[in-house]
């Protein structure tokens, strides 16, 4: 597929950049519009609870829509090629689904789109980015990317929307809750004993599955250890995701790793049934903002939650 450069240049004051894209040859623009100042909500969750959780920016924004003369293509393959550039220009991905993960009908109508027929939007077939630079705390420059497809024709909706520079504030530090350290069993049983939990850090499981590697683990050698050594107590994996995907998909995946640690601790370790019990969270009990990659990884996790033995 050959792409041409097409400008998108947000000319107005106290603007801090311009992003430079390419879409294919037949792209034709077929609505623009650039308001400043403004405000433009940039979704950065999918559709969950009845709601789409957004970034709020006040600044320049551009929004415009292509219509591209291609058969045969989808909206992942129109994507794909945008992301990409998105990617090399310094902007951080925080949001990339499809019309089924995004939540359909219900993302597709709680977010800004520009009218047909200027941009048309299959509620089946769309997929939906949204990338920022600088942080969720201090974003300089937000772009959100819609791409559907018909059956001779594809689909963009770009709006860019950018902080003025003489507005833009100083990144706040995120906070990541402390874990225990694994790799020493004694600080790692006074951190369950003063806390009441720990992450059992370091664990690796197969991508995208419940499946535990089969490396030697600290923290569960460690906790094999503390429930060996301490019979008057008993613990409860609990299972956690970062926030892409439906909640009840990520409930089943943080409760299937929760159960294959369990499992582990049992087979390799000799820890008895009934000391260990698996439950599953999902992203309800995040330690960091799912809003950055930083963030995400540090929301995946098992915890060991510390209980008096039931006797």
């Amino acid at each position: 597929m050959i792409w041409r450069t097409v400008l998108f240049w947000l000319l107005m004051a106290n603007m801090g950049g311009a992003v430079e894209l390419s879409l294919p040859p037949s792209a034709r623009l077929t609505a623009e519009r650039d308001t400043a100042p403004d405000i433009y909500a940039a979704p950065v969750t999918v559709f969950n609870d009845n709601e789409i959780q957004t970034l709020r920016i006040e600044g320049d924004v551009r929004r415009s829509a292509w219509k591209i003369e291609i058969a045969g293509t989808t909206p992942l393959q129109i994507m794909r090629p945008i992301r990409s550039q998105l990617e090399a220009e310094g902007y951080t991905i925080i949001l990339d689904c499809d019309a089924y993960s995004c939540g359909g009908f219900d993302f597709r109508f709680a977010i800004e789109t520009l009218p047909a027929p200027n941009m048309y939007v299959d509620i089946r077939s769309y997929q939906f980015v949204t990338a920022i630079k600088g942080t969720t705390n201090a974003p300089e420059n937000v772009v959100t990317v819609l791409t559907s497809t018909e059956t001779s024709s594809a689909y963009v909706q770009i709006i860019q929307a950018d902080v003025p520079m003489s507005d833009r504030a100083p990144a706040a530090t995120p906070h990541v809750e402390v874990t225990a350290e694994a790799t020493d069993a004694n600080g790692f049983a006074q951190g369950l004993l003063d806390r009441g939990h720990v992450v059992l850090s370091a664990l690796e499981f197969d991508s995208g599955t419940s499946s535990l590697g089969d490396k030697t683990f600290a923290a569960l050698e460690n906790l094999a250890s503390f429930l060996k050594a301490r019979p008057e107590f008993q613990v409860v994996l609990v299972g956690h995701t970062d926030s892409v995907g439906l909640l009840e998909p990520n409930i089943a995946l943080s409760r299937s790793r929760a159960e294959s640690v369990r499992q582990r601790l049992v087979q390799q370790y000799g820890v008895p049934n009934d000391r260990l019990d698996a439950h599953g969270m999902g992203y309800l009990a995040p330690i960091a903002t799912n809003l950055t990659a930083q963030g995400r990884e540090a929301n995946r996790r098992v915890e060991a939650v510390l209980l008096p033995r039931n006797n």
